[in-house]
């Protein structure tokens, strides 16, 4: 069974480490953690808010871990409680399955940052605006 938990520091450690780079993500970053069977199996924690827009940071444990629960719970929180038009999410160039991913989100590929991660790897920036985004209701 699947469950959903909110805040919890060991999500925003887990996402950390399903996702490249040696930053780990600040224990207080509000999260949404997926757990099956009492383990973590994919996360999101949310960075970077600057009162119109937000950092999604997404990872999961395997393929099939997500479903639409999760999606709404977690584009409902920038879009609907914080109030943002935007939601921004960075993926490396080298990862084409987590590009796949955000695309059939509805993430639109904006731009690229040349050499942006902490091995040089280009990383592409995703967007989706709040009247772009079908996980949620009442737009």
């Amino acid at each position: 069974m699947k469950t959903l938990i909110y805040n919890v520091p060991a999500v925003n450690e887990w996402v950390s480490d399903k996702i490249y780079g040696v930053d780990k993500f600040p224990s207080d970053a509000p999260s949404i953690g997926m757990l099956e069977n009492g383990k973590i199996v994919g996360g999101v924690v949310y960075t970077m808010y600057t009162g119109t827009g937000i950092m999604m940071n997404v990872a999961g444990g395997y393929k099939g871990w997500i479903n639409r629960e999760f999606l709404r719970v977690a584009f409902s929180y920038p879009f609907k409680q914080l109030g943002c038009t935007r939601v921004s999410g960075l993926v490396r160039d080298d990862n084409p399955v987590a590009q796949d991913f955000d695309e059939r989100l509805g993430f639109k590929r904006e731009g690229l940052i040349r050499k942006g991660d902490d091995d040089g790897m280009d990383l592409i920036l995703y967007g989706m605006l709040r009247e772009e985004c079908k996980w949620i209701k009442d737009k």
